[in-house]
Parts: structure tokens; C-alpha cells; sequence
């Protein structure tokens, strides 16, 4: 009985799902027929019967390709938890120059709307994607979409054959009830394949956007490393020097004073060694910044759990044993948790936050919650974002679940091979 009640549902969630299919596969076909239905109509007596029919089959098939070949890829990663990179090129920014004309990377325009119109077209022309869309929606009719069009069939050729009252009749219904019961927890599977087959974009597509994207990381990693040795130089030339400059001048002072006023000269030996403590202090803090001592003697775990027992809220930390990762890793992870909780601190007023480390099939999976008021975005230049940017180094994802009134989940997964 159970069996029985699995292959129904099967079969009712495989006819929904071959209805969809057949549904976006021939909206393109559809426009088609409605323009050879016009040119016909419009036939008798009209010199030009085939020019808006042809009009129609262009503009419709270039307004649907790209939409249908979308919702093919969302119901593919939604069924089959396949995922298939659209690969759409990305329009540059629209400058403009100190002439007044707009610089769309392609031609100058006298307005930004212009500019954006052409670099519009002129991207999707030149884009790869547009025409491996205008591809698919050309072959999945006649792949994914005939045989997505077998249960339906079979539904229609029983719902017809079962009410006349001949006899073939009724076996051309039965048979069709029989296909449309067989076929329906498979029919729709086809897409898949298809859809993969004909969208996925090029190896040399591929490794162009590999290149590029490589090369963006590049560029942020070194601006990155740019601002990181200004802050350095910034927090010695402002702390730990001044103080030494002001200790110098404090000891050419005394060793002037010892002779004719010995306790001035010794209450400035006390102001200078107050000062060299302090500046000794100053310069711990900069090089923990850098690169905290605990991470390169325990490792990441120790680490972080020291970081929690500082941080002015309640934190919990739960790891796996003996979790160790590559340095830069291992760094990239740490101030990532780090930029994190100092962000639950300072803007979403939490209380508590939870930390976990943990490895899965192919890297470490680390989540951060915090107890706070939620709403948290990314924004150009900002904290998430540039975290986001650090994590793609490693080719790392950052996942934010933010909503209005908390709680904020924060997910980093860097793949890696644990030590």
C-alpha cells in the first residue's frame, strides 16, 4: 500500500512538473504558430502577408529566449539541485567625460540614457549567452518538450477515448491513461540533460570568466594590501612614534636636569618609562592585529575562542577537534568571524552571538548568529562586502540571512583540505 501511494505521488508531482515543462519549452513554438496563423490571415488579398508575421516570430523569439532559458535554469536547480551558470556578460559603467558626452566602453552618446541603451544591445549582441539561448529555445520543443508532452497527451487521449462509446475508443484511452501513469514520474527528467547539454556556457567561455575574475581578485587583494600597510604605518607614525620621539626628548631632558635638579630629572625618567611601557603595548596590540599570536601557536579554534572570551558579548563557540587549516586560511577565516561579531556589536545591537566551525565534504563550513535587530546588507565598500572579497581569494562563498528583526545567520564555506 505504501508503494502504491509513493508511485501516485510520484506520478502526480511528475505530471505538474511535465506540464511545466511543456508549458516553457513551447512558449517560443507558440509565438511561431500565432505568426503563421497572421500571415494566413492576413493573406488574401495583402501584397505583403508575411512581413509583420516575420516582424513577430524575431522580435518574440529575441524577447522570450532569454527569460524561458532563465526559468529552465531556476526549475533545474529548484528539481535537481543542478545548478547552471547563466554566463551573461556584465555591462561596464556608463562615465561621463569632462566633454559632457557619455562613455558607454563601445561609443560616446549625449545622454546617460542613450549610453546605457546602446551598451545594452551592443553587450547582449556580442554576449555568447544570447545566442546559445536563442539555441536552446530552438531544440528543447523538440527534445525536453516532446517528450515533457507524453503524460499530458496521455491524459487528453483518456479523457477523450473514455467518454465515446465505441469500444477502440475506450482502449485508445486506456492505453493513454496507461502512458500518461508510466511516463509521468519520468517525462519531466529529460530537461535536465537538455538543459545542461545546451546552456552550460563554453570551456573557453569558462576560462575567460575564470581569468577575469581571477584577475578582479587580484586587483582587490593588492588595493586591499595597499590600505593594510597605510594603516600600519598610520597607527606607528601616530602611536608607538610619537611616543618614542616624546621619550627621546623626555631622557635628553633628565640627563640636562640630573645635575642641577636631580627629582625633576628623575620624574622625567618616570614619565619616560610609563611611556616606553605604553608604546611597548601599542605595538603588541598592532602586531596582534596583524596577525595574532594564538593563531599561528593553536590554530583556528584556540584563536577564536580566545577572541570570543574578549568580545563584549556572550559567546558561544563550538568546533570540530583539532580543526587546522592553511595559514592564509586560517587567517582569512579568523578576521572574517571577527568583522562579523564587531558588526553584531557596533550596528545590530545584539547580545549573544554563536560561532561554528565545522568541516564538510570538501572544506570548512564556518556560521555565525547573533541575537540582533537583523536588516544586515551588503553595500559598496563595506564591511560584507569586503569580506566577501577576501573569501573569494580562496574561492569561498559568503551566504547572509538577514531579515527585519533578527536573528542575522552569516555562513562562510572556503574549500580546502584540513591539516
Amino acid at each position: 500500500m505504501r508503494q502504491v501511494v509513493s508511485w501516485v505521488s510520484s506520478a502526480g508531482v511528475g505530471f505538474v512538473r511535465a506540464c511545466v515543462v511543456v508549458v516553457v519549452s513551447m512558449l517560443v513554438p507558440a509565438v511561431w504558430a500565432a505568426a503563421v496563423a497572421l500571415g494566413i490571415w492576413w493573406g488574401a488579398g495583402n501584397p505583403w502577408p508575411w512581413v509583420a508575421p516575420l516582424v513577430l516570430v524575431g522580435v518574440g523569439t529575441l524577447a522570450l529566449s532569454r527569460p524561458v532559458c532563465r526559468m529552465v535554469r531556476l526549475l533545474v536547480a529548484r528539481w535537481t539541485a543542478t545548478v547552471i551558470p547563466a554566463g551573461y556578460r556584465q555591462a561596464g559603467p556608463v562615465t561621463r567625460m569632462s566633454t559632457g558626452y557619455w562613455w558607454n566602453g563601445f561609443s560616446y552618446e549625449r545622454t546617460s540614457r542613450d549610453a546605457l541603451l546602446d551598451q545594452k544591445w551592443r553587450v547582449r549582441w556580442s554576449d555568447p549567452a544570447t545566442w546559445r539561448d536563442l539555441r536552446f529555445t530552438g531544440i528543447a520543443p523538440l527534445t525536453a518538450g516532446v517528450v515533457a508532452s507524453l503524460p499530458p497527451a496521455g491524459v487528453a487521449a483518456a479523457a477523450v477515448g473514455l467518454i465515446q462509446p465505441g469500444h477502440s475508443a475506450r482502449v485508445v484511452g486506456g492505453l493513454g491513461l496507461a502512458v500518461a501513469l508510466a511516463t509521468a514520474p519520468y517525462a519531466w527528467r529529460c530537461v535536465e540533460p537538455v538543459a545542461v547539454r545546451f546552456l552550460r556556457a563554453s570551456p573557453a567561455m569558462v576560462l575567460a570568466e575564470r581569468v577575469a575574475e581571477l584577475t578582479a581578485q587580484r586587483a582587490d587583494t593588492t588595493v586591499a594590501q595597499a590600505a593594510e600597510i597605510r594603516r600600519i604605518e598610520r597607527d606607528l607614525h601616530d602611536g608607538a612614534q610619537a611616543r618614542l620621539v616624546a621619550l627621546g626628548l623626555s631622557l635628553a631632558t633628565a640627563e640636562k636636569l640630573m645635575e642641577t635638579d636631580p627629582d625633576q630629572a628623575k620624574a622625567l625618567m618616570r614619565e619616560a618609562r610609563a611611556g616606553a611601557v605604553t608604546s611597548l603595548t601599542e605595538l603588541r596590540d598592532l602586531v596582534k592585529g596583524i596577525n595574532p599570536p594564538v593563531l599561528n601557536e593553536r590554530g583556528l579554534v584556540d584563536a577564536v575562542r580566545a577572541f570570543a572570551l574578549d568580545s563584549p558579548l556572550e559567546a558561544t563557540v563550538s568546533a570540530d577537534a583539532e580543526l587546522r587549516l592553511d595559514p592564509p586560511i586560517e587567517s582569512a577565516v579568523y578576521f572574517g568571524i571577527a568583522e562579523l561579531v564587531t558588526n553584531a556589536v557596533k550596528h545590530a545591537q545584539a547580545t549573544g552571538v554563536r560561532i561554528s566551525l565545522a568541516r564538510d565534504g570538501t572544506g570548512i563550513v564556518v556560521d555565525v548568529e547573533d541575537d540582533g535587530r537583523g536588516g544586515a546588507g551588503e553595500r559598496a565598500g563595506g564591511g560584507l562586502e569586503g569580506l566577501r572579497r577576501r573569501l573569494a581569494v580562496f574561492d569561498g562563498i559568503l551566504e547572509i540571512t538577514s531579515p527585519t528583526g533578527g536573528p542575522t545567520r552569516v555562513r562562510m564555506l572556503v574549500p580546502c583540505a584540513s591539516l
